[in-house]
């Protein structure tokens, strides 16, 4: 199964519902078909191998996605963010690429590739080109989409899913034209994140509206949730904040709106709960998932998020803090140092396979062991039931005095904390014990934290040994847009900080 199917299959549903609307103006299912068909004649003409996007979106991703599937070729959506040399660089790794770049970055991608087109010339191509006469129909294993890893500190690896990687997630996690009629979601993550990709995908299938808010805003969102009837949204927890902060502020009813997904981060439990209060008939889902995977391989249903709310068992309530259970054809396993595979309540690595994970790289092989299995580097744990709990990344663990000591065990304990609105903890070099705790505080609006009643806060949940060392506060943390924390920039900082005070 391609790509290429998914469309056949909405048209076959219902040629003439709206599949997206973007930039005041909406296209038909019909309609973004037959521009798929013809935008995929023009990439065969250009003799390229390879299409990249260097832009924010809108109707041009779901339609690169389809015509390049179409066409046979591997589609690429860049990181717009980056500098001029950075993006050329990814370019210059992909095979004799034709790089369509939005107005404000053709400039930024002259030179780069076989050819570079403004999206606004690609997008009048694929209404009025000639459309192809032999469709090209790839294999179900052939590469469909590469995106590339953030790569903080070393180069970016090349993720490289197949069309049946990406049409087992869809077929896998989502029914058929399962939506009501009025159906429109809202998505503003962005199109190089497996998340944007996904979510093109996937509500295309399923058959809801496509909205797109390309640079996000919390009141453009709240703006647009009420204007377009947004019944379902996806957000990153920076983006779920800025949203509760906008709607506290500005109090708006949102009528229409059903479900609110947040991931790609973790997203810290008083938010949740805030959210939930706020928000109280709005279902929330907490997806989780890598982009080696495909995206989600966890969710936590709204059924989930209300239960462990409303329990008086600790361990029904814990499972706020999860990020659910295996969606359908993956499997979870955790293991220890040595690979062997641990109880329920064990905390270890995670490792997941099924036929949405890839872990394959390009010019690197694939990742996975002989049994399928994906390492994703993220600590974890599984409970009885089967609800999955992260626990950072395996290479943040901070290891003081040969204690290994994960910074989300003391980062859930500080966020409760009501002077604390966001907290991040590393490990930065010290003589004498190896690491030393560092905790980095964003404070609550209006609150005066003290270093020491937080480190005290702590110390009464957790042993002394995880007591942070030290507490400093910032106006914000670095993070991604996606909203994981640059805990690398942490510690490069706070390191030469120590350096230059010896």
């Amino acid at each position: 199964m391609s790509l290429s199917l998914l469309l056949d299959m909405a048209v076959s549903g219902d040629p003439e519902r709206v599949a997206v609307s973007a930039d005041n103006a909406s296209v038909t299912v019909a309609e973004l078909d037959v521009m798929a068909d013809r935008a995929a004649a023009f990439l065969l003409e250009s003799r390229v191998r390879h299409v990249a996007y260097v832009g924010t979106g809108g109707l041009a991703l779901p339609l690169l996605l389809f015509a390049s599937a179409r066409a046979g070729l591997p589609f690429t959506p860049l990181n717009y963010r980056l500098g001029a040399a950075a993006l050329h660089e990814l370019v210059d790794r992909l095979t004799t690429p034709l790089v369509v770049a939005d107005r404000e970055y053709a400039e930024v991608m002259r030179g780069a590739g076989q050819q570079v087109v403004d999206t606004a010339l690609f997008l009048a191509t694929a209404r009025a080109h000639a459309a192809p006469s032999e469709p090209v129909f790839p294999d179900p294993d052939d590469v469909a989409v590469v995106l590339f890893t953030s790569g903080t500190t070393a180069q970016p690896k090349a993720v490289e899913l197949t069309h049946a990687n990406l049409t087992e997630y869809v077929t896998g996690t989502v029914d058929f034209a399962v939506a009501e009629p009025d159906d429109a979601v809202l998505v503003c993550v962005p199109p190089y994140h497996i998340a944007g990709v996904g979510a093109a995908l996937s509500n295309l299938y399923a058959g809801r509206r496509i909205v797109y808010l390309r640079r996000f805003d919390p009141r453009d969102w709240v703006r647009l949730v009420r204007e377009e009837r947004v019944t379902n949204a996806t957000v990153v927890p920076t983006m779920l904040d800025r949203i509760v902060t906008e709607l506290t502020a500005h109090p708006t009813e949102l009528p229409a709106l059903r479900t609110l997904a947040y991931g790609g981060a973790k997203a810290p439990l008083p938010l949740v709960r805030r959210t939930m209060a706020l928000l109280p008939s709005v279902g929330l889902v907490n997806a989780y998932g890598l982009t080696e995977t495909s995206s989600t391989i966890a969710v936590l249903t709204p059924e989930d998020h209300r239960l462990a709310a409303a329990s008086e068992d600790s361990a029904v309530v814990r499972r706020l803090g999860s990020v659910g259970r295996a969606v359908p054809g993956v499997e979870l396993q955790i293991r220890d140092e040595s690979g062997a595979v641990l109880d329920p309540g064990a905390t270890g690595e995670l490792f997941v396979r099924g036929p949405q994970v890839s872990g394959n790289y390009t010019g690197i092989g694939s990742a996975l062991d002989a049994e399928g299995w994906f390492p994703t580097r993220d600590l974890a744990e599984l409970d009885p039931d089967g609800y999955l709990f992260l626990g950072g990344r395996s290479d943040d663990t901070i290891i003081r005095g040969g204690e290994n000591i994960a910074p989300a065990e003391l980062e859930d304990v500080l966020v409760e904390h009501p002077a604390v609105r966001e907290v991040a903890v590393v490990g930065v070099p010290d003589p004498e014990w190896g690491q030393i705790i560092l905790a980095v505080i964003v404070p609550a609006d209006g609150a005066v934290a003290d270093p020491e009643e937080l480190r005290a806060h702590v110390r009464a949940a957790l042993r002394g040994s995880r007591t942070p060392d030290r507490v400093v506060f910032r106006d914000e943390l670095p993070v991604t847009p996606t909203g994981k924390i640059l805990r690398r920039d942490l510690v490069a900082e706070f390191t030469a900080i120590d350096k230059e005070t010896v």
